[in-house]
């Protein structure tokens, strides 16, 4: 069988090769038969465009007007007439306008129409003549010269009203402009089509038998039959070995009788699997329907007593969501024939057929990827040290929420202020409080002046900005600072930029100066020199901000309008850029060019609650109202650079630390966060931020949590403020231990005040201890 398959194959080829010979010797006998023919297909075409199709008037071409009459009596012979007619009429006329009509009449031997080039340089490249002003030769030998570059205007003109310019193509070789006939473009297109270029052409033509073989009185040829066609071809064999080959090897298949296919393609697995079918496989995004739950037990006519509920469960079913509901309750039926119609039946179905059509269905390729590669790779939390860790001390003393704190350059000292009332200055390390005052307005905001040669503190409270004496320092200090908070007469400013609604006052009983403003005042914020401090009044609007200057006790109002309510205010640490925050915009200006806008920064905050800037001026972090923290690098972008999502309520106050790569957020959620953020001095590699700790300690009152906090200058050590009255130190070190037995002072477990104040003793046992200031009297409590 298999022999017989690879010789019906081999014969099947040979026949193909046979019909080819066939056609390719018809073609050839066409070609002679219009090469003798003789007649230039050319010459009548260009006649009949000429004289016919483009109205040209047949009087101005009386040579082709020749030929078309006498084509019609003699043919060829009055071809040869039209050509001495034409060289007699037209001898005076330009060697180009006959080079031009010979062409057209002109016949050709070749089966092509061939038109003979007016320049007759050859292949010579015409870059040759670019310097000329020749381009070639005609065939008389006369220079072809060059025409005159026409104005591209002009020629836009004339192109524009002429009707057939899109007919002609300009000849480069030949400089001169061809216009394409009707019969020319008929022939681009059949070209175009994968047609025959003549129209006449018959590519199924039928087979000619130029030989009549009934009359043959002797065959072509006498020679003997040869040998070889009584030989087995050992080619054939050949090629049928090789079939024979392949079709024992599968590659070659026979074709299945139709009856098989038929049966194949009717049978189909109603609860098979699709995914692995190759029959429907033939496109490249073939998703195969998802199939229906199988029927269980519960389904069955008859099914077991445990699959139906009871009345009480039924009951239950109506009170249930209908998405929870279950969608087929079993019943029992004695008999098959006792099995009412299902009154579903057609809406399911119905249901069905909508999610076959209208559900759509994607594949997805679930990528192999461990969630673990997916994370940032961050350093060691343990190479990032020193940072806060846990509680040290709490100051105790206020009796409501502590609503802002500020640490003195130094460090040694530290200043609170309360809703009750009652500013507060501290100790450090051993939360002795030092003084206080009773304001008898809420304090919204303390700040200390950054020069330690003054010693002041400014306290916001309602409309008044107090400017006290905290009393520390040596005999220079308190000099120097009496002398700055003696109020006189105010200097008259030239620039007319004094605020008047600002008045500075003497108070006597708190020793320090008052200013009134017309509005509640909720930011003070120093200048690093101490000399310039400003006010934020949200209320105030289009004066919602003001800049004082200590030293000649006068107030003065921004050059530029505040575009919406300010927020908070800032100055640069370096420069003299002053940040304003309103709600959901910062803007830098220049205080040195007049309040020239620098930058704006788009936060895409909902509301901004506090910005800090880094100790190098280039980097600013900003907290908002929903707990989100946006880092802005402002030689990068006016968008931010990183925004995190940190707390679950708003953000209270951001700090960066001056001399440590540290930053922290506090918030109503009575945590506060402390990060790792390290700004290198290379612009080409993105600052490191690293999340470090989480601190809790406070307890929430009111809604309210973490208040305010601050880092120490010097030491890496985090300051928080509470609504729960309590101010928290937290420091590296994680308890403070005391000698139980011998009732020694307090010490660190290691070393960490510079001054060692606390001195060092030997413990047994570590607790974390309270100091509380009362009624002038320390008390000291364990915890732990």
């Amino acid at each position: 069988m298999i022999n017989s398959m690879a010789s019906r194959y081999s014969i099947k080829h040979q026949g193909e090769r046979a019909i080819n010979k066939d056609l390719f010797h018809t073609s050839l006998i066409e070609e002679k038969e219009k090469e003798k023919r003789g007649v230039c297909s050319r010459c009548t075409r260009k006649a009949e465009d000429m004289s016919d199709s483009e109205g040209y008037d047949s009087d101005d071409y009386p040579s082709i007007r020749g030929s078309d009459s006498e084509d019609e009596e003699s043919g060829s012979s009055g071809n040869e007439d039209v050509l001495n007619t034409s060289n007699n009429d037209h001898g005076n006329d330009d060697e180009s306008d006959s080079s031009e009509l010979h062409e057209g009449v002109e016949e050709s031997d070749s089966s092509e129409d061939e038109v003979v080039p007016r320049n007759t340089v050859g292949d010579v490249p015409l870059e040759w003549y670019r310097d000329e002003k020749h381009i070639g030769y005609d065939i008389t030998g006369k220079k072809i010269k060059k025409k005159e570059k026409e104005d591209k205007l002009q020629s836009f003109l004339a192109s524009a009203d002429d009707s057939k310019n899109w007919r002609k193509i300009y000849d480069e070789y030949n400089d001169e402009d061809v216009e394409l006939t009707k019969e020319d473009i008929k022939s681009i297109s059949r070209l175009l089509e994968g047609k025959a270029p003549h129209r006449d052409f018959d590519p199924y033509a039928p087979y000619v038998d130029w030989f009549k073989w009934d009359d043959s009185k002797h065959p072509l040829s006498n020679a003997p039959e040869p040998k070889r066609r009584f030989i087995p071809s050992k080619s054939e064999s050949k090629l049928v070995n090789k079939i024979k080959l392949a079709i024992r090897k599968g590659l070659i298949k026979p074709k299945k009788s139709k009856e098989e296919e038929e049966e194949e393609e009717s049978v189909y697995p109603l609860w098979g699997d699709d995914s692995n079918s190759t029959g429907k496989n033939d496109h490249l995004s073939y998703i195969p329907a998802p199939k229906p739950k199988l029927p269980g037990h519960e389904e069955s006519f008859n099914p077991s007593l445990e699959y139906i509920p009871t009345q009480e469960e039924i009951n239950s079913y109506q009170l249930m969501y209908e998405e929870d509901r279950p969608k087929f309750i079993p019943k029992r039926f004695t008999s098959m024939r006792s099995i009412p119609a299902y009154e579903n039946a057609v809406k399911e179905c119905f249901e069905r057929c909508l999610d076959l059509y209208l559900c759509p269905r994607v594949r997805k390729k679930r990528l192999n990827i461990d969630p673990e590669s997916l994370k940032p790779k961050l350093p060691n939390r343990n190479d990032l040290k020193p940072y806060p860790v846990s509680c040290y001390l709490e100051y105790r003393g206020h009796e409501d929420a502590v609503t802002s704190i500020s640490v003195e350059a130094s460090g040694q000292w530290i200043a609170s202020g309360s809703l009750d009332g009652t500013v507060r200055i501290w100790e450090v390390e051993t939360g002795r409080c030092l003084k206080h005052w009773k304001i008898g307005e809420a304090v919204k905001y303390v700040s200390w002046n950054p020069n330690p040669e003054h010693s002041i503190l400014a306290v916001s409270a309602g409309q008044d900005v107090l400017l006290l004496n905290t009393g520390c320092g040596n005999e220079e200090v308190q000099k120097s600072t009496k002398e700055l908070l003696s109020v006189e007469m105010p200097m008259p400013d030239d620039s007319g930029k004094t605020a008047s609604s600002v008045s500075w006052l003497q108070d006597d009983k708190l020793e320090g100066i008052r200013l009134r403003h017309s509005k509640t005042v909720t930011a003070v914020e120093w200048h690093r020199k101490g000399d310039y401090f400003s006010t934020v009044m949200p209320a105030g609007e289009s004066r919602a901000i003001f800049i004082h200057k200590l030293s000649k006790k006068f107030t003065q109002t921004l050059s530029f309008k505040l575009q919406g309510p300010a927020v908070t205010s800032v100055f640069h640490p370096t420069r003299s850029f002053f940040f304003i925050s309103t709600k959901k915009i910062i803007r830098v200006y220049d205080l040195v060019k007049e309040g020239k806008l620098v930058k704006k920064l788009e936060t895409g905050l909902r509301e901004i609650s506090s910005i800090a800037v880094h100790p190098s001026g280039d980097h600013i972090i900003v907290g908002s109202g929903e707990g989100k923290l946006c880092w802005f690098d402002m030689d990068l972008s006016s968008k931010p650079y990183k925004t995190l999502k940190l707390h679950q309520k708003d953000i209270n106050n951001v700090s960066f630390h001056r001399s440590y790569p540290l930053f922290a957020t506090c918030s109503d959620d009575c945590t506060a966060y402390v990060f790792h953020g390290m700004v290198y001095s290379d612009l080409n590699q993105n600052p490191l931020i690293v999340p470090l700790e989480i601190l809790r300690g406070h307890s929430s009152t009111n809604g309210r949590g973490v208040m305010d906090c601050k880092f120490h200058p010097r030491q890496p050590w985090l300051f928080t403020a509470g609504a729960d009255s309590v101010v928290l130190i937290i420091l590296v070190i994680y308890h403070v231990a005391i000698d139980d037995k011998l009732g020694q002072e307090c010490t660190h477990k290691k070393k960490s005040s510079p001054n060692n104040r606390l001195g060092n003793c030997n413990f047994l046992k570590s607790t974390v201890m309270t100091i509380t200031w009362a009624d002038g009297n320390f008390t000291a409590e364990k915890q732990g």
